[in-house]
This record gives structure tokens, sequence and C-alpha cells, in this order.
């Protein structure tokens, strides 16, 4: 009995040996999958994990690449400022107080407002405080921390901020950037790949409980700019254009201003301009009240509901580029330059305008109510007879018509490196014969209504002309520069197509100047500059009653164009509201400050010579009878102010343009009170009448627009105000125009 038993244990106990071996092998198996597991499976997170404990990264934000214009002039640029944020986990009830009043006192962030964040994130090792600190914020705060002995809470890394230094100019074509330093709009935007850098990075070792070791592990992987973007955009000539635009912002009472310079030849934008605009360092601020109220009068009720939200938005289009508009007589020009491309007609093809065209059972007005009387395709442009490109469109067809159309580059985008720009629409912006394209139709499109195109479109169209038949892509962006300043891209000009033959476009571009010297478009006159142009007025379809955009598109010189310019002005007010009243005066201040500015020799007629300013001869040093010598060759009312023998100041100043009839005075003695006079008021007067009352008031005009001796061309606008009192033999800018003959 008791082998049995001893047998019976010993088998037990073995059992109980393997069951141990077991389980020991289980959970050693156990062990291992976990291992595994932690290792294959889980290892890359457990690592970041670890290194996240261990280390400290911060990272160096890239500097974002500088726009400049095409003289190397900042349009944008990134600047060195900082950020501060704390490690909410590190505020204790002992330190509480100081890191919300030094945050406060230092950056001027609400303390209610710190300390609400502070406990919302309590568990976090992360928290912004404040962006875009400057370096006296900074400074200050740098020595309150350090003071208090919060360097383990408060932390202060660079950061960059986008800054324009010319404020609204080229705003619409610039853009700006976000608080992630992204573009959002315009070039910024549209370059954003380009400009931004790559980050860099300072990786730091950390203790058990978190605090940075001194003189630990820190390595810093540098920061990489990046590339900065050069334009063919012109300061000086954007700020003419802008000024110009403004003027006539204020003067029109208009709802929108646009205007584009751009280089004839190759596609080159000089300027582009849009108002109302907007800053880009301050993009959400609204410059322009009165876009505000326009959307809270007459918006969609979305827009009506937040008419704040819309006028931004508003304000940041590019509307030279995204904006549609009827182009009205303008496009008189392309359906003429086909049509005689084709053979349709001929310079000596006849037409008797009576004032009205019957298509089908519509008859169509001219704006002339008894017509034009018997007309060329010459006088087509300089009357901008309506009938008569009727008559023209309807022996091209729908097909002829269409073919130059697209040739022009009506039916498609231009391709421009600028943001926004918007895609022509079959039926919607214009039509297409496989789609639908009605002889009515037809009538209305060949005096550039019933279609719609960009600012862009017209004057790229334009310039072909004036470019012998090629048409150009136009263009913004000349090159891409590295941090080093070494060229990585540049664009060349491209020609897309040639549209019209070298000799269908000088025909044409000859007549565009007929246009400016005695028809539409004479208030874009410029002695010397042989402007070519066409007017164009139209009606806003489906808009309220009696509202209008008028627009211009031309180029000078007209038989070797520098530039082209476009201008558009969408709803004036008042009773003046055609192209050849209120834009071509415009374009003729553009285009004559801009090739002024450009060192382009203007050319002179005799009779331009006869009427045109001298420079006035310098004086100063010169004894009164040397002056008076000098004087015999010139016409000038002298006034001599002092009893010296020498001529010791003048007015006007040597190199001034003034009339050879003017007026000058001289100074004999340094102290001598200068001789005054009070501006008088020259609206409404003729250009030889604003002459003598200028005289009569010892000053000067210097003549802007047309010089003609009309009784039609009156003075409607002075650089000097009326009443204002200057100095005697001063010069006084007087712009001239007609209201005459010019509306079509």
């Amino acid at each position: 009995m008791k082998k049995a038993s001893m047998k019976s244990s010993s088998l037990t106990g073995f059992r109980g040996v393997i069951i141990l071996i077991l389980l020991a092998g289980i959970a050693f198996g156990g062990c291992v999958l976990r291992i595994g597991y932690l290792t294959l499976i889980k290892g890359n997170e457990y690592k970041e994990k670890a290194e996240e404990q261990q280390l400290s990264v911060s990272t160096i934000n890239a500097s974002r690449g500088t726009i400049y214009d095409a003289n190397m002039n900042v349009l944008a640029q990134s600047a060195s400022v900082w950020l501060v944020y704390i490690n909410p986990s590190k505020v204790t009830e002992k330190n509480r107080s100081d890191v919300i009043s030094v945050l406060s006192d230092t950056l001027g962030v609400d303390a209610a407002q710190i300390s609400r964040k502070i406990d919302e994130n309590s568990d976090k090792g992360y928290l912004k405080i404040k962006g875009e600190v400057e370096y006296n914020e900074k400074k200050a705060l740098s020595e309150t921390v350090r003071e208090k002995k919060l360097t383990n809470v408060i932390f202060i890394d660079p950061d960059t901020k986008r800054y324009y230094p010319n404020g609204s100019l080229a705003s619409t074509i610039l853009g700006f950037t976000g608080t992630d330093g992204n573009g959002l709009y315009g070039l910024e935007n549209v370059y954003d790949d380009e400009l931004t850098g790559t980050n860099g990075r300072i990786v730091t070792a950390k203790d058990g409980v978190q605090f940075e070791l001194e003189n630990a592990y820190e390595v810093t992987y540098e920061a990489e700019q990046g590339l900065s973007v050069v334009l063919t955009l012109n300061v000086e000539i954007q700020t003419i254009l802008e000024n110009a635009l403004e003027t006539a912002l204020k003067e029109t009472g208009a709802k929108n201003v646009y205007g584009i310079v751009m280089e004839t030849k190759t596609g080159a934008i000089l300027a582009v301009a849009n108002l109302p605009d907007y800053d880009p360092n301050e993009p959400y601020d609204i410059l322009y009240p009165q876009l505000t109220q326009y959307f809270a009068e007459s918006g969609t009720d979305a827009q009506k509901a937040d008419p704040v939200a819309a006028a931004r938005i508003e304000q940041w289009k590019n509307k030279s580029v995204a904006d549609f508009y009827y182009p009205g007589s303008v496009f008189k020009v392309f359906v003429v330059a086909g049509a005689l491309e084709e053979g349709v007609i001929t310079p000596e093809t006849s037409y008797s305008c009576g004032g009205t065209i019957t298509i089908g059972d519509r008859t169509i007005k001219d704006y002339n109510p008894v017509g034009h009387g018997a007309e060329t395709p010459r006088t087509l442009l300089v009357n901008s007879c309506n009938t008569f490109a009727v008559y023209v469109g309807q022996k091209m067809g729908v097909d002829l018509y269409f073919k130059y159309f697209q040739a022009f580059g009506f039916s498609e985008k231009t391709g421009v490196d600028l943001a926004g720009e918007s895609t022509p629409l079959v039926n919607v912006t214009y039509h297409d014969p496989a789609v639908s394209f009605s002889y009515s139709d037809l009538a209305s499109a060949s005096f550039g209504q019933s279609i719609a195109v960009t600012p862009l479109q017209i004057i790229t169209g334009i310039s072909a002309v004036g470019n012998g038949g090629k048409l150009m892509q136009p263009y913004i962006v000349s090159k891409l520069l590295d941090s080093q300043g070494n060229t990585v891209a540049v664009t060349s000009p491209i020609v897309k197509r040639q549209v019209v033959s070298e000799s269908t476009a000088s025909l044409v571009s000859s007549w565009m100047e007929d246009v400016v010297t005695e028809g539409t478009g004479k208030n874009a006159y410029v002695s010397g500059y042989h402007v070519a142009g066409k007017t164009g007025t139209s009606e806003k379809l489906g808009s309220a009653d009696d509202t209008y955009i008028a627009s211009i598109a031309c180029f000078a010189p007209c038989d070797d164009p520098e530039v082209s310019v476009v201008i558009v002005i969408d709803e004036p007010q008042g009773a003046n509201y055609s192209g050849g009243v209120i834009a071509a005066p415009v374009a003729g201040e553009v285009i004559e400050k801009t090739l002024n500015y450009l060192g382009v020799e203007p050319s002179y007629s005799d009779e331009e010579v006869s009427s045109m300013n001298v420079s006035m001869p310098e004086f100063v040093g010169k004894s009164v009878n040397e002056a008076n010598s000098i004087l015999e060759e010139y016409s000038y009312n002298v006034s001599i102010v002092g009893e010296g023998s020498t001529v010791v100041a003048q007015s006007p100043e040597p190199g001034r343009k003034t009339p050879v009839n003017g007026v000058l005075v001289l100074y004999t003695q340094q102290n001598a009170e200068k001789k005054t006079a009070v501006v008088p008021d020259f609206a409404g007067l003729t250009v030889s009448q604003a002459g003598r009352i200028a005289v009569s008031n010892n000053l000067n005009i210097k003549i802007s627009g047309s010089a003609s001796s009309e009784s039609t061309v009156v003075a409607y606008k002075q650089d000097l105000p009326s009443g204002s009192e200057v100095e005697a033999g001063s010069v006084v800018t007087v712009s001239f125009r007609t209201t005459t003959g010019v509306h079509d």
C-alpha cells in the first residue's frame, strides 16, 4: 500500500513540473511575442515618444523669398520677428501670477485670456501666446523672463513676418500671406511653392523632468530661404497708373476702375491696378467704405447679411484678369482687322450710315441718331459707327467672325501668371457657331455688345495690332533668384500666333491714330507721342437702367509702340459716362507720364512745335544785363524783384517747361520778399483763354490732354486748387478735354 501511494505521489509531482514548464513556456512565449510586437509593430511609435520625452525640437521658420519689381525695388519681404509660447504643464501656483502678468504687461495680451488658456491646456507642453513679436517687445520680455526666473515656462523662438513696404501699391497683384506664412491671394499664392523655403530645426536634449540640459547635446539644422521673384512690374509706372485711376474714381463716382500698362512687343506687364483696393499689411481692413455700403444696399441676400465680408473678397480680387465686361466699341478694331485680312472689306469699301440698320426683325441704332453719312473703314473707327460695324460683321458671317474672335484670344485664357484669371465660357461670355450663334447675336457682337472679355484680354489683343499682328502671351514674373541672388529661372516672351499680317496691323494702327487725333479718342491725345486708340461705351446688360462701362484701349507711339494701355471705368455716375469723355483722358495721362519716365523721345509735328512749351533757361548767377540779352530770344512777361545787379533766384526754376509767352520772375537780392500769385479757377476755359488768364495772374500753365484751339476743348481739372496762394511764375498743370464728338 505504501509503495502504491508513493508512486501516485511521484506521478502527481511530475505532472506539476510539466504544468509549471508549460506555464513558463507560455509566459516566455508571451514575452517574446510582446517584445516582437513592441519592437516590430509599435517600435517607431514608442521610439518617437521616447525621443519626444528626451529631446526638445524647436522649429526655425524659413524666410520667405522676396518679391521685387523690375528695378529690384522690394514689394514684399519677410523680416525677423519672434514667437512667444509657454509650457502650461510648468505653470504652478507659485509662478502662475508672474507668468500671466509678465506676458500681459509686455505683450499687451489680455490677462484673463492667458489665464483661461492655461487652464484649458494645463496638461500640454505647448501653448502659443503671441506671434509676430517685434524686437523691442522681444527684448523687454527676455529681460523680464530672466529676472523672474521663468525660463523653463516662457519661451521665445525666431519667426518671420511678411511686410509690404509700399502699402496698397499693387496690392491686388501681390496678394498677401496668412498667419501660417502661406500665400493666400495674388502672386503670394500663385508662387507659394517657389517663395516658401524649408524650415530648420534645433534639437536639444532634456532631463527626466523635462528641463533643457545646460551644455547638453544640441544640433541645428539651418532653414533654407525660399526663392525670390522678380517682376516685370515697375513701381514708378504702377504709381503713375494708380494715381490716375484714383483721380478717375473720385471724379466719376464709379463703382470700380481698372487699368493695365503692358510692353506692346513682349507682353510684359508694367503695371496693373484695380480700385478700390487694400493694404496687404492689413488685408482685412476696408480702405474704401463705399465698397461695404454698395454690398449692404445692392448685394445679394448673402452679401447684404455680411457686407464687410463681401467687401473684403471684392477688394482682394484682381478684377483686371478676373472680371468680364462688355467692351463696346473697342471691339470694332478686331472686327475691322479680321475683315481686312480676309478681304471682306478694303480701305475703299464705302457705306452710308443713316443712323440705323435692320437685321431680320431687329433694328440697331447708332449713337448718332442722324447717322454719319458716307463712310469708309477708317471712319468706321474714327466715328465709332455701330451700323457700319454691324454691316461688316454680317459680311464676315459667324464662322469668319469667330475665327478672329479666337485668333485674338477671346475664347481662352491668356495664360498670364497672375492669380484668378477667369475662363471664357460658351453661351456665357461669347457665342460659338458650333453651339449657338445667330446673325442677331453677330449683330450685337460686331460692336462689342453681348460678348464679355477681361481687360487683360483686350490689352493683349490691342497689343497684337500694335505689334505687327503678333499675339503675345502676357506675363509679370521675369525671373526667379536663389538666396545668393543667382538666377534659377527666366521668362522669355512668347509669340502665341500671327493673328493678322503686318500690313493689315499697320493700316489699322494708322486708323486708330486718327481716332485719337480727330475722332472719339481726342481726349487721349498726347503731344509728340502719336497715340493710337479706340474708345468704348457699353451698357451693362441685366443691370439697373443707365449703368454703363466706359473704356479705351491704346498704344504709343503708333509707328513703333513701346507701351499699351487699357482703362476701364465701371458704372460711372453723372451725365459724362462715355469712354471718349472719361476714360480717354486717363489713358492719355498714363501714356504721357510713362513714356516720359521711360525716356521715349517725342516726335512733334510742325503744328505741335509752334504751340509747345519750352525749357526755361537758367538765369541764376548771370548779371541783369546778361539775362536781358538772353530774354531777347523769348516772349516772357518778366518781373525783376530787388535792387541787385546779379540774379540770385528765379521762378519758374531752370529746365521747367513753360509757355513761350509765359511769366518769369527774377530775384536780385537774397532776402527779397517772394512775389506771390493767387491761382484762378480754370474750369471751362479754352486753351487760349486759360493761357491769358494765367499770365494776367502772374502764373504759367502746362497743358495736359488736348491742346486743340477748338472752342469745345475746355479745362476740367488743375493740379493746384483755385484760390491757393503760390509763388509768382509757378506752373499750374491744367487738363483739357472735349465732350463734343467723342461719344460712341
